[in-house]
């Protein structure tokens, strides 16, 4: 797995995921574009991919593509359209982009082409504490009672995904 920090400024969003789509075909190599402000780092991440590889190797994914079964992971929920939230939107974004299996180095490459691909930025350095806490449902009593950092946390909400099935 590698992952692209970088600012999306997507005019046309269905476009952009054709675009994806397409690179990734080219190179073997599932890509998935996220709202920085959701993921709470590469472990975040990397733990998304173990848990959906592991729930289409079983037969028990919900979506028929691997990109979306880890957008759904990563989300911690079931429901394509509520997990979506995680992802890019039209707009300016800080992103980061998921890019597993194939030739992963030259699909991010090609994704640095596209014409949306604003720049790369550090968009993982300083998770956005207040909008993972509420979009994972994590509330302050709880923080307060772990001595869990709060991605040790929103990896067990992705974990959790599993218990919930």
């Amino acid at each position: 797995m590698e992952l692209l920090e970088c600012t999306l400024a997507i005019d046309d969003l269905d476009s952009f995921v054709a675009d994806l789509g397409a690179i990734g075909e080219t190179h073997g190599t599932t890509l998935q574009a996220f709202d920085a402000r959701y993921v709470a780092g590469p472990r975040h991440l990397e733990r998304a991919v173990e848990l959906a590889d592991r729930s289409i190797e079983r037969g028990e994914n919900v979506a028929r593509d691997r990109a979306v079964e880890i957008l759904l992971y990563a989300a911690g929920r079931r429901q394509i359209d509520r997990a979506l939230e995680m992802g890019v939107g039209e707009g300016e974004n800080r992103a980061v982009v998921l890019a597993d299996g194939g030739d992963e180095a030259a699909a991010l490459e090609d994704v640095r082409k596209l014409a949306a691909f604003a720049g790369t930025a550090s968009t993982l350095e300083a998770p956005d504490g207040e909008t993972l806490q509420e979009f994972f449902e994590i509330p302050d009593r709880e923080r307060a009672v772990t001595g869990a950092t709060l991605g040790a946390l929103v990896r067990e909400r992705v974990a959790l995904l599993e218990v919930e099935k």
